[in-house]
């Protein structure tokens, strides 16, 4: 006599969660701030910023390496506190911001780190696209701001060398050496909007 068996479909793994769908981030441009600085006649830094950027992210905190980042700078919008170095590096001896109105960065992919993230993507500066690494050293948890808009924040850091993106205008000074750095160092306090 043969017997009907039930069958059952097993269920999934008690030790795997599932995983949180990305959240689409716009990046805001009135609490981000994209900070330079480089050394002149060898002494000192100089810092500068630019005061108008866009961009967006996607983001899922449980896959950090399905990263996504896309920003867009206003070079018009440099500024080091000085009207007349800044109409300087916004000439062709510089960004030529005429010529090469924006600078943008696109991920091209993520790399986890125990104290953050590494964000590889391309940099476009002057016409000229290289690679870049953005090193994420805080990301903060995502927080309802008082009028119901879900945020959250990061810190990332870089090095670049602006020679290798065709900016090579340069003065000689008596005493030896240059008068402007070919080492940029930026810096960025970015703050995002959750868009869904």
């Amino acid at each position: 006599m043969m017997t009907q068996t039930s069958r059952t479909t097993p269920s999934a793994p008690a030790d795997k969660p599932a995983l949180s769908k990305a959240v689409r981030y716009a990046l805001d441009g009135a609490h981000t701030h994209v900070g330079f600085s480089v050394r002149h006649l060898m002494i000192s830094n100089v810092r500068g910023e630019f005061r108008t950027v866009s961009g967006e992210a996607s983001f899922a905190p449980d896959r950090p390496q399905d990263t996504t980042l896309s920003v867009s700078i206003d070079v018009a919008s440099i500024h080091t506190g000085e009207e007349q170095r800044d109409a300087h590096l916004r000439s062709a001896d510089f960004f030529d911001a005429e010529k090469f109105p924006t600078l943008t960065f696109v991920s091209k992919g993520v790399r986890p780190r125990d104290d953050g993230l590494d964000v590889e993507g391309e940099l476009t500066i002057h016409g000229t696209t290289r690679p870049v690494t953005l090193a994420v050293e805080e990301l903060t948890p995502e927080r309802t701001d008082p009028w119901g808009n879900k945020r959250i924040g990061a810190t990332a850091r870089t090095k670049i060398r602006r020679s290798d993106f065709g900016m090579t205008w340069n003065a000689a000074i008596e005493a030896g050496g240059v008068l402007v750095g070919d080492d940029v160092k930026i810096e960025i306090e970015a703050e995002l909007i959750r868009k869904d």
